[in-house]
């Protein structure tokens, strides 16, 4: 096989995504990293708490998959929370380690004392939230901004401004609002937020051009997915030229969630052709992780690590996967498994199952059956099937074959 960007051994994706009038305008950064926010953002998800191991168990797990920066957490949170980014901190894993804070210089302090190298500082930035939610006055909302962004900077902080619900808020008053904040605070580089995940895809484009013409720092992307556009809106903020990537894995986060890691990550590699230096192999480890100490249910066929993504019950799908074999598995799956870190493809046994399913099990298991009797084999395993509305282990499908074959 000659190796193409949209056709490799590890994927085939479509050639269109490369042809010149679709990647004309596109405008990729050189460099992207993520920041992963699972111990923070990810944690807001109703029902996980994360204790301070499991905090430091995922940062482990995160910095050996090659995570650029971790979000440790909001040290204002609880004196745990401060602690599990302190140990964080001290380990030395690899990633650059940041802190969550609210525009005000108690928030700031406690994040430097936990030794972070830099914070994301978060203020209301629509007008409605401020005076329903915060029951705040607007020049508040600016003061606190300005002087916690300042106070960040003296104290040798990197620091991205984080202003919430920018996708509700009024343009020329968002805009006014993170103009300032440079001038007279300070932002390393600033967030594009969409909190309740309410902006469309074709407004992405507006949000990070308007913002460039404004302010000029890097743009960070931090999308949820209340409309299941996260991952989408992620990649064509990247594609306007956005630097940092806010994610979470399996996409844990308030409400419905923060894009997830691993679709994005492989979105970049196989669509764009743009390699962030992760290791691909452990997304599927990672995920497991944090589905157990998150005590989340991972639906079977989530993108990328979905327990049952490479388990086919279909019979003509079955029929592809012996027909086209481990050399052209991917005319069947648009990654290889094993780039994922996940279980090698299996044929499994349910209603909607075929006779090479009957095949490829009765070959593994070292049974022979003729084409009369797989029939009834087969035409015994649907019905069972439907009757327990699940798929069959082996046993019970030794017992289908034991009765046949008798």
């Amino acid at each position: 096989m000659t190796d193409t960007p949209w056709m490799t051994r590890n994927w085939f994706v479509s050639p269109w995504n490369y042809l010149p009038e679709v990647t004309k305008e596109l405008n990729f950064a050189k460099q992207i990293k993520i920041h992963d926010i699972t111990l923070r953002d990810g944690e807001q998800q109703a029902g996980i708490e994360f204790t301070k191991d499991d905090k430091i168990r995922i940062a482990e797990a995160l910095a050996e998959a090659g995570v650029h920066r971790i979000e440790a957490g909001m040290p204002a949170v609880s004196p745990a929370d401060a602690e599990a980014i302190k140990e964080i901190v001290k380990r030395n894993l690899g990633p650059e380690i940041f802190a969550f804070a609210r525009c005000m210089k108690e928030d700031v302090k406690r994040a430097v004392d936990t030794g972070v190298k830099g914070i994301v500082t978060e203020i209301p930035s629509s007008e409605h939230i401020i005076k329903y939610a915060y029951r705040w006055s607007l020049e508040k909302a600016i003061d606190l901004s300005i002087e916690a962004t300042q106070y960040a900077k003296e104290q040798g902080l990197y620091v991205v401004f984080f202003p919430i619900d920018s996708s509700r808020a009024e343009m020329s008053w968002y805009l006014n609002l993170i103009e300032r904040v440079a001038k007279e605070g300070h932002m390393d580089a600033l967030a594009l937020v969409d909190t309740f995940g309410v902006l469309g895809p074709h407004a992405v484009r507006y949000m990070v051009r308007e913002a460039k013409k404004r302010v000029n720092k890097p743009l960070e992307t931090h999308f949820h997915s209340d409309f299941g556009m996260g991952v989408a809106n992620t990649i064509l903020a990247l594609s306007e030229g956005a630097e940092v990537v806010h994610s979470t894995v399996l996409g844990i986060g308030e409400r419905a969630g923060n894009a997830p890691m691993e679709e994005i990550v492989m979105a970049l590699r196989t669509m764009y052709n743009i390699d962030l230096g992760i290791d691909y192999s452990k997304l599927y480890p990672l995920a497991k992780l944090v589905e157990k100490l998150s005590g989340q249910k991972v639906p079977t066929n989530k993108p990328i690590v979905g327990d049952l993504l490479f388990s086919v019950e279909s019979g003509i799908i079955a029929s592809w996967v012996k027909n086209c074999g481990d050399e052209h598995l991917t005319e069947v799956f648009p990654f290889r498994p094993e780039f994922v870190g996940q279980q090698e493809p299996k044929v499994v046994l349910g209603k909607n199952s075929g006779l090479d399913s009957i095949r490829i099990w009765l070959s593994d298991l070292g049974r022979d059956a003729t084409e009369e009797q797989m029939t009834e084999i087969l035409m015994q395993l649907k019905s069972e099937s439907m009757q327990k509305k699940r798929l069959l282990t082996v046993d019970e499908f030794l017992n289908i074959v034991d009765r046949v074959l008798a």
